[in-house]
């Protein structure tokens, strides 16, 4: 580990220690009943996993519209009817046709054919769908890619443009086999690369399986690669299983503990990645049974080795924290994201009991932990209004109605979809980024993004996965605090570094790559 990085790592353990806390107050107001939402994720064992939102602008006005599982009911597309920055959100179904699908799980948008309109990855018990996505939320199946939604149940997708490819490679992770008469213990499915070659996908095994609950392609150490990060459900592998880590060569490998890569398990639900010690490297949030695990990378290692964060860090998120309940909690989406603008990351943990798991908490609220000034975590959700009690499953913090704020929405298991509109006072200055570029991967997936206020930098990796069945395409939120001033680069997929330009914060702008600079245009 080199000296900067080493002084990161101590200087966060001892404000651990001594540093004194400060709580943000965040506040939330609940906007689903004024809005008449009732849709609920439906259905019996295969239906105990899923329950996504997909985040995405799909008529090109900049607020972002929600496709919505519905599991054995129908699924649902809410649109954002926009009615002006920093209003009251106002949220309508509109579901076309081909939306209206049952037995979806979750969904992921990212722009397949680059032309500038994101489409979608639709997965479901039984045969998933990519939908190209047309002008004002008009969507139709892709015909000459050679995709196949095979019949397989479909619980965690990513998806990352390799270098020279015309299309993105997808990462299908396929739960239990449903075929298997030995099963359902032991028995999980094949999860699948699917890779273009000549506009085409083909589709190789990746293999050992052990049914996976999330994807999430990244670049883990900055090298200009995004591996495969597969978390795993133990539950049903139960044992000579683990997490998974995949190098993407041409033939895709497994790292090992020779590579640094540590084996270890757990119920993994979700994967979360983020930059929040400042050292430019993402940290990583798995949600599970019992307890969440939040890891960073230990840099004096080689390879992919992660090193659980101190118990002292409050990030553990075991038990509920109200209700009386004290059995340990379920989680499942898990999501990185600075409520309160204050220039500190915080999390966001969808609970929920699988069913009626005697051993696990029925009365499990969802997490918000704040982080504060001492760079530890404090629970903050019974505060701020959203601690349901509800059997929670996908979710997306993402600003709903463009004020600089994030909202949170929130898909319950038989119970309706919750929208929380973020109201939180006197919170910090922001910036929201469209980052783009002309020709393949218009959307930069594999890229990052840097803001600076010349004392903090916050780090982006713009991503397709993760969560837990949930997909956020939404404009690239930053948190800055009390920054009057910025500055803002972009390094992109190709490995190309933007010069450094001057942004004013509290705004949104248009990040557009020129040449091998940018410019930033508001919207």
């Amino acid at each position: 580990m080199g000296p900067q990085a080493m002084t990161v790592k101590l200087g966060l353990l001892f404000s651990i220690l001594f540093a004194a806390t400060a709580l943000a107050q965040p506040a939330f107001e609940n906007r689903s009943q004024a809005m008449n939402i009732t849709h609920q994720y439906l259905g019996g064992w295969e239906y105990f996993v899923g329950g996504g939102v997909a985040t995405f602008d799909c008529d090109s006005d900049l607020y972002p519209d929600l496709f919505i599982a519905g599991g054995e009911g129908t699924s649902v597309l809410l649109r954002n009817e926009g009615a002006g920055r920093g209003e009251v959100v106002i949220l309508e179904d509109a579901t076309p046709n081909e939306l209206a699908l049952r037995g979806v799980l979750g969904a992921y948008p990212l722009d397949v054919d680059s032309d500038g309109i994101l489409d979608l990855f639709v997965m479901r018990v039984g045969e998933n769908m990519l939908l190209r996505g047309g002008p004002d939320c008009t969507f139709t199946e892709f015909d000459t890619v050679g995709f196949d939604g095979g019949t397989r149940w479909t619980t965690a997708f990513s998806a990352t443009w390799e270098t020279g490819k015309n299309l993105p490679t997808l990462a299908i992770g396929n739960y239990v086999d449903r075929n298997d008469p030995d099963g359902p213990f032991m028995a999980c499915d094949t999860n699948f690369l699917m890779r273009p070659e000549d506009g085409q996908y083909i589709t190789t095994p990746l293999l050992p399986a052990f049914c996976p609950l999330s994807m999430l392609f990244t670049d883990w150490g900055r090298f200009g690669q995004q591996d495969l990060r597969i978390s795993n459900d133990r539950h049903y592998y139960v044992r000579n299983g683990s997490e998974q880590m995949w190098e993407m060569r041409p033939t895709p490998r497994l790292y090992s503990p020779i590579d640094g890569w540590q084996d270890y398990s757990l119920w993994g639900m979700g994967i979360a990645s983020r930059d929040i010690t400042g050292d430019g490297l993402p940290e990583v949030f798995l949600s599970s049974m019992g307890d969440q695990k939040l890891q960073w990378l230990d840099e004096s290692a080689d390879g992919p080795t992660y090193l659980n964060v101190p118990y002292a860090r409050g990030t553990t998120a075991q038990r509920p924290f109200t209700g009386g309940d004290g059995r340990p909690s379920t989680g499942w989406q898990i999501e990185f994201g600075d409520v309160d603008n204050d220039g500190r990351d915080d999390v966001f943990i969808a609970k929920g009991n699988v069913e009626q798991m005697p051993d696990s908490a029925m009365d499990d609220p969802n997490n918000l932990l704040m982080q504060a000034t001492n760079n530890t975590f404090v629970e903050n959700g019974l505060k701020a209004g959203i601690a349901t009690m509800d059997r929670s499953r996908g979710a997306a913090l993402v600003d709903l109605n463009l004020d600089g704020r994030l909202d949170l929405v929130v898909v319950n298991r038989r119970a309706p979809v919750e929208v929380y509109q973020n109201v939180t006072k006197d919170a910090g200055s922001w910036l929201l980024l469209d980052i783009h570029q002309d020709g393949i991967n218009p959307q930069a997936v594999g890229g990052w993004v840097e803001v600076t206020d010349g004392t903090k930098t916050w780090v982006r990796e713009i991503t397709v996965g993760g969560g837990h069945a949930s997909g956020n395409a939404a404009l690239v939120h930053v948190g800055l605090a009390g920054a009057g001033a910025a500055q803002l680069r972009v390094i992109w997929p190709d490995g190309v570094v933007s010069g450094w330009i001057d942004v004013t914060p509290n705004q949104i702008l248009r990040v557009a790559r020129k040449d091998d600079g940018i410019t930033a245009s508001p919207l």
